[in-house]
């Protein structure tokens, strides 16, 4: 698909999106401050179905009145849930927290053995409810609605994802993007599609090219997935990502859960809970190593 055809494409994906707000000042929010960028970009470029779209905010103010609509919306639609809250930290980052009967808090509280029983499944969390949500065929729902939350994204129904995480100019969201490919984009308020040489270079050649990124244990995980479709990689690039993860003190917890929190896979959210567990109940701030490792054999 070329640009012209992608800006239309976009355009109509926005406006379906948009249709699906009755709320004015959301449309108006959004309409004007809406970055795609990422593997939806990638596909459309090359013909291929798009999994879901990624979109971003360029303002603080954007992302966090997104987020509190969607946020409101979610606990409108699960009366009986538990609810979900917005926060935002002295950084200005935006949160959404939601309480969870996860299968590792369940297990680590509750029972001696912090390593019993684990349910795992090759599908996340997130996969697991949008599979929910497509089998669900109830009209009556609406386009457009949060079927998953987390503090990362807002994930909502009909392939739209709402990143909270980041937010900013094009420059400022690529500068959490590890591999060149992914750095095409499109925004709203100005209808323009930017399509880098070099990002171009490594999609044409299906080639993993790190640019450096601030979350390299992310990094490093997420070649996995782009392996799987077919691109490659050379050591070089693992090198670079190994020189930025060693500045990195994984023993801190919260740098480790940092690094994890953007990994497609809800097991890291379980491990990360189960060694702060087990750090207060051994009044320590270090990660455990031992522990860690046997974690991850019973997860995964």
């Amino acid at each position: 698909m070329n640009s012209k055809n992608i800006k239309r494409h976009l355009n109509a994906k926005l406006k379906d999106w948009l249709e699906n707000i009755p709320d004015e000042k959301i449309r108006q929010v959004i309409k004007n401050n809406t970055i795609v960028t990422g593997g939806a970009m990638v596909s459309l470029l090359t013909g291929e179905t798009v999994h879901d779209y990624d979109v971003y905010f360029r303002t603080f103010e954007a992302c966090q009145q997104v987020a509190q609509y969607y946020v409101d919306m979610w606990n409108r639609l699960h009366p009986d849930s538990k609810q979900a809250t917005l926060e935002v930290d002295e950084t200005k980052r935006v949160k959404v927290f939601i309480s969870s009967d996860g299968v590792v808090e369940e297990d680590v509280k509750n029972s001696t053995d912090p390593f019993e029983e684990f349910e795992t499944s090759e599908a996340t969390d997130e996969e697991k409810a949008l599979e929910r949500d497509v089998q669900d065929e109830n009209p009556q729902k609406p386009k457009y609605r949060p079927v998953f939350l987390s503090s990362n994204a807002i994930t909502l129904s009909d392939k739209v994802q709402v990143v909270i995480r980041f937010y900013g100019e094009i420059e400022e969201i690529h500068k959490n993007y590890d591999f060149v490919h992914c750095t095409c984009s499109w925004t709203s308020w100005d209808n323009q599609v930017q399509l880098p040489s070099k990002a171009l270079e490594a999609i044409i050649n299906k080639e993993l090219v790190y640019v450096g990124s601030k979350y390299p244990l992310c990094s490093i995980i997420r070649t996995r997935k782009y392996l799987e479709r077919g691109y490659h990689i050379n050591a070089g690039q693992y090198v670079k990502m190994a020189f930025q993860l060693n500045e990195l003190n994984l023993k801190d917890v919260k740098v480790l859960e940092d690094q994890l929190i953007g990994v497609d896979s809800g097991f890291f959210a379980m491990l990360i809970e189960a060694i702060t567990d087990k750090q207060k109940r051994d009044e320590t701030d270090t990660v455990d190593t031992a522990y860690v490792i046997e974690l991850i054999n019973r997860m995964f």
